[in-house]
């Protein structure tokens, strides 16, 4: 994972020497899976880019996320921030945990276009975190998306609600270090393991995004549409397999790709049919498909 700030300064300095060019490894998995990798070859597209700018994105205590909205959304919702499910105060959720609704006073520093500190917005509950299949968590301000508009002068980023395309121009915007990091997407993994943890349909990056400790949970700006299509998470560091840190692609027959200093980021067009009424998280809406609470999940 782009760790939340374990070591982060350190790799920071070093990022000028360390950052690698990717090499590829192939292994043999022990198991397989039975579906496709969406990889394409990058496609650059000519329509004029959309100036992508830190408005609308947050600093945490240990990692970076965004006000973000879904199209349903209403200026008088309460507004939502993302991150990673891995940046949660309450520590990493484990293979299968869910955390939905659970109370959080925690603290957001609101940049403006530049970069600059607009203010502070802060979290009436975690709405929903996970880091099975993805790796999110999604929190509940306590304004509204009208509020910070009228305070602050910033609007939410949109989610997209449509699957990103390979070879579109994205910006990692990363609120703690207030750095953007500009590259393609390369390609979708059908799975992304990383130690305990299998992510689905992860967005691989090409190699210029070289993304450090603490721009987890940045979003991914597609350039083109100025819209979030995934959230930031992770890079092999080391060439290691299937490791902490040295997440590994699976394709559909369980063979093992290694890409190390190749950064990636789990869609997020997923959690738009999840988000009802209201602006609350609701699992049970036709065509949502994140994970539920083990209880729920049983019913």
């Amino acid at each position: 994972m782009n760790k939340p700030l374990v070591g982060a300064v350190f790799t920071a300095l070093l990022l000028g020497a360390t950052a690698l060019p990717a090499a590829a490894v192939s292994n043999e998995a022990p198991t397989a899976d039975k579906q496709v990798t969406r990889t394409q070859p990058v496609a650059q597209t000519k329509a004029k880019a959309k100036a992508v700018t830190f408005a609308g994105t947050v600093a945490l205590s240990n990692c970076s996320g965004s006000v973000v909205r879904v199209p349903s959304s209403q200026p008088t919702d309460r507004a939502l921030v993302m991150s990673n499910g891995h940046c949660l105060e309450t520590g990493f959720p484990g293979p299968g945990q869910v955390i939905v609704n659970r109370a959080s006073s925690r603290s957001f520093t609101l940049l403006n276009a530049s970069g600059g500190n607009a203010g502070t917005v802060r979290a009436s509950k975690i709405a929903y975190g996970t880091m099975t299949d993805t790796d999110v968590s999604l929190y509940e301000l306590t304004s509204t998306y009208r509020d910070i508009e009228s305070r602050y002068g910033i609007k939410a980023l949109e989610l997209d609600s449509a699957h990103p395309q390979a070879g579109r121009a994205i910006t990692v915007a990363s609120g703690y270090w207030k750095r953007m990091y500009k590259c393609n997407v390369d390609g979708f993994v059908y799975r992304l393991k990383e130690g305990q943890w299998t992510w689905k349909d992860s967005v691989r990056y090409t190699s210029a995004c070289q993304t450090i400790g603490g721009t987890s949970g940045s979003p991914v700006i597609d350039d083109q549409t100025g819209k979030v299509v995934a959230v930031n998470n992770t890079g092999n560091e080391d060439g290691q397999r299937c490791t902490d840190n040295n997440p590994c692609e699976v394709d559909e027959n369980g063979k093992v790709t290694v890409r190390q200093g190749i950064n990636y980021g789990q869609q997020t067009y997923t959690i738009v049919p999840c988000v009802g009424a209201g602006n609350k998280i609701d699992l049970n809406r036709p065509g949502c498909a994140l994970p539920k609470p083990a209880a729920a999940a049983r019913r």
